[in-house]
């Protein structure tokens, strides 16, 4: 399905009944990436999956200014609106998580549970943000210039997916080509627009969320295991669930763990 939003097309699929819950991909990723877990959630929610700008197969302007996290909000805002959804529950995976907060935090009445896995407030120190900006501008400017089977190549070997390599080759195979399904410009343009470096800093406005909130991270993905520690103690309503076996990918690398997780949060 597909809506008109401005300037650009949204693609989303639905299905289920009960409560909405919105759910929304990694960088790279798409609705596609839950394939395997909506079946999970339908018989309990009206799952609305949707193809972030830039993704899958949502509109890739060429304008990164219309990437920003602020445009993405609305967006998502615009499109619970045309689906009739005053308040929805919301999944994010990654750059999803980043967004769901940042949704969380600008209409927080539109927002009932909160499920981040692997996600990021942001970063706090603004010379690191800068910096991390500048890096992502210039992985931006390769994959223009290199393409995008290059870049799918070099995105699936940096160390934060290194535990993928546990995942059957046939699994492997099926996230390159979801990967491929985007396209070099609106991969480029959502680091230059909504990038880790880009957004703001959630930090500081984490202790007035105070939806029930399941933080969800691999034991094998330090980095945003401690992130996830911290994020926990400052989200009132926030639990913080560590699964075993996996990394930063944990939907994809304990697929069973990570659905009795979603549902026990949702149904609870």
């Amino acid at each position: 399905m597909q809506l008109e939003i401005d300037d650009i097309t949204l693609s989303y699929e639905r299905a289920g009944e009960g409560p909405p819950l919105l759910l929304l991909h990694g960088f790279t990723g798409s609705a596609d990436e839950w394939a395997e877990l909506i079946p999970r959630l339908a018989p309990l929610r009206d799952v609305v999956a949707v193809d972030l700008i830039g993704h899958g197969r949502s509109s890739a302007p060429p304008d990164p200014a219309r990437y920003t996290m602020d445009a993405c909000v609305l967006d998502l805002l615009a499109l619970l609106d045309a689906l009739g959804l005053g308040r929805a529950d919301v999944l994010g995976y990654s750059m999803g998580g980043r967004v769901a907060l940042h949704l969380a935090a600008a209409a927080p009445a539109r927002v009932g549970r909160l499920i981040l896995e692997s996600a990021s407030p942001g970063i706090a120190d603004p010379a690191e943000r800068a910096e991390r900006a500048a890096s992502d501008d210039a992985l931006a400017d390769r994959i223009e210039r290199e393409g995008l089977d290059w870049f799918v190549d070099h995105w699936a070997a940096i160390p934060l997916f290194a535990s993928q390599a546990a995942l059957p080759a046939e699994e492997r195979a099926a996230l390159r080509e979801r990967r491929l399904r985007g396209g070099a410009r609106g991969y480029a343009n959502s680091l230059r627009g909504m990038g880790v470096g880009r957004q703001a800093s959630l930090w500081e406005r984490l202790p007035a969320l105070a939806m029930p909130t399941l933080l969800i991270s691999g034991e094998l993905d330090v980095k945003y295991l401690k992130l996830n520690g911290e994020l926990a103690a400052l989200l009132p309503g926030a639990q913080h669930a560590i699964v075993r076996g996996a990394g930063h990918t944990v939907h994809l690398e304990q697929r069973e763990a990570f659905a009795q997780l979603v549902v026990g949060f949702l149904e609870g």
